[in-house]
């Protein structure tokens, strides 16, 4: 009888230590998780990324709590470390490509190359970014398709970011016939770029002559606006422009190819 309560009691004290190990376990694991959280958020790291770090710790800790538990219970835990390492291997061999998206998601989310409600052209693709997962980065186009890329492409090519700063310049490329007044052409684009009222007096726009082409004379015009008003003003412009130009009789000439022929030949 003695011995059956000894050993009732041996497993009870195990037992016992098994679940205050659990118990005070889990509970730290809570707390280290807290504190990591906590540092993350104070360097400006991304949400998406703190929820995720935050969830990978805490079960990180929480599979070493349940293993010291188990060998207070006796439990030989090298096999299960040794299969937890296999099933982890095996996991990361199938899971490659999910594991590259999601080391290319985590370096987005730290060096925030764009945000969401940024307009960019990534992997060869424009569109608003609608979404930066763990593994893939949403874009919404303009005509309202939605567009999904692994954060792999995205990282091994270029970003072009059209939203990061406040303001961007205009590049429009003007033409006009050789037999038009230069001055006047002139006066009349920066006459336009002052007088319409998202184009910012400061970078001041510029007209300049930029080359003596095949079949028209072209000026670079270049207005500074803000990056919200960039689309708007642009197609505003080049209205305003062609509707003046007409007005003025200042000739917007187009590829032409005169053909001669010669008579004697004929």
């Amino acid at each position: 009888m003695d011995k059956y309560i000894n050993l009732a009691t041996q497993w009870g004290i195990k037992i016992l230590g098994a679940i205050v190990i659990y118990i005070i376990g889990k509970w730290l694991a809570k707390i280290v998780t807290n504190i990591i959280k906590k540092l993350l958020e104070k360097t400006n790291t991304d949400v998406t990324l703190i929820k995720f770090l935050g969830n990978l710790t805490y079960v990180g800790l929480l599979i070493l709590v349940i293993l010291a538990a188990l060998g207070t219970l006796g439990v030989d835990t090298s096999s299960f470390a040794a299969i937890i390492a296999g099933a982890g291997l095996a996991v990361g061999m199938a899971l490659k490509d999910n594991i590259s998206n999601f080391g290319a998601g985590v370096l987005i989310l730290m060096l925030r190359p764009f945000k969401v409600g940024d307009f960019v052209e990534i992997a060869g693709t424009s569109g608003t970014v609608d979404e930066i997962g763990i593994f893939n980065t949403t874009l919404k186009t303009g005509d309202n398709r939605v567009i999904i890329i692994p954060n792999n492409n995205i990282i091994g090519n270029n970003i072009i970011n059209y939203s990061k700063e406040k303001i961007r310049r205009i590049d429009l490329v003007i033409g006009v016939g050789y037999e038009d007044d230069l001055k006047l052409v002139k006066s009349t684009l920066e006459e336009i770029l002052n007088n319409h009222p998202k184009i910012l007096k400061e970078p001041a726009p510029t007209v300049a002559l930029a080359e003596l082409a095949d079949s028209s004379i072209n000026f670079n015009v270049r207005p500074w606006v803000k990056s919200e008003d960039y689309w708007n003003v642009r197609s505003e412009l080049l209205e305003k422009i062609k509707e003046t130009f007409d007005k003025k009789n200042i000739n917007i000439p187009y590829p032409q190819m005169d053909v001669h022929v010669d008579q004697k030949a004929a």
